[in-house]
């Protein structure tokens, strides 16, 4: 079934009511408007996934691919019990939030839904690789970049330095090189797409743009941290 307003209606509701209780009283409703679309669409996704990476998971599991509705607040100023929004994951290694290999990312919330590739939080280590290869003129990193002026879908987002590191380079590398974390992002806040059966294909079909950025983030890390 595809997402509706009862998904959004069930995330917003659960996010104020906050009570493992109520949503022990609502969990039929999590299933049928909240996982059970996440389910099918790590379905619609996972053939453009593989060919994306072959060795991504992409199995329909919470853990695996899909996020967990209940937050860990142990090490969080933040104590709401439950999250407003959910996400599915594709990426390789065996931990769903790992930070050795980029991501593959779908994410809905009460007012939009994004996906897109990267980092929550890459490492400094993998930064100075990244911007190394750029440096370098790594022919994957120049595929990348022009990929990346090609397509009007995806932006390049993530903190900055203040000031520019590499002054000297084009505006093109500067806007790569200035970056203390990435990811490659499109939002959208399309509500008939969202609730209608097209959903799937119209966010493979988009993700296939990322291939050449993709690759050049996954190249990186393998450099850092080997084929798996």
């Amino acid at each position: 079934m595809p997402f509706s307003n009862k998904t959004l209606d069930f995330l917003f509701e659960n996010r104020l009511q906050d009570s493992k209780p109520w949503f022990e009283e609502h969990k039929q409703q999590y299933l049928d408007y909240v996982l059970h679309p996440l389910e099918e669409m790590v379905g619609q996704l996972s053939g453009t996934i593989r060919k994306l990476d072959p060795q991504a998971i992409v199995d329909p599991k919470v853990g695996k691919t899909i996020s967990r509705i209940r937050r860990d607040t142990r090490f969080s100023h933040d104590k709401h019990i439950y999250r407003e929004h959910m996400w599915l994951v594709f990426k390789r290694g065996p931990k769903m939030y790992g930070t050795d290999y980029p991501g593959i990312y779908f994410d809905i919330s009460p007012d939009t839904f994004s996906y897109g590739c990267g980092f929550y939080s890459a490492s400094t280590e993998y930064m100075n690789a990244l911007r190394a290869a750029i440096l370098a003129g790594s022919p994957d990193a120049l595929a990348a970049m022009d990929a990346l002026e090609a397509q009007s879908v995806f932006t390049l987002n993530g903190d900055r330095y203040k000031r520019p590191r590499h002054p000297d380079c084009s505006p093109q590398e500067q806007k790569w090189l200035d970056l203390r974390g990435i990811s490659i992002d499109a939002e959208s806040s399309d509500a008939e797409l969202f609730f209608s059966e097209r959903l799937g294909e119209a966010v493979a079909k988009d993700l296939l743009l990322l291939e050449p950025m993709y690759q050049f983030l996954l190249k990186t890390a393998i450099s850092l941290h080997g084929n798996s």
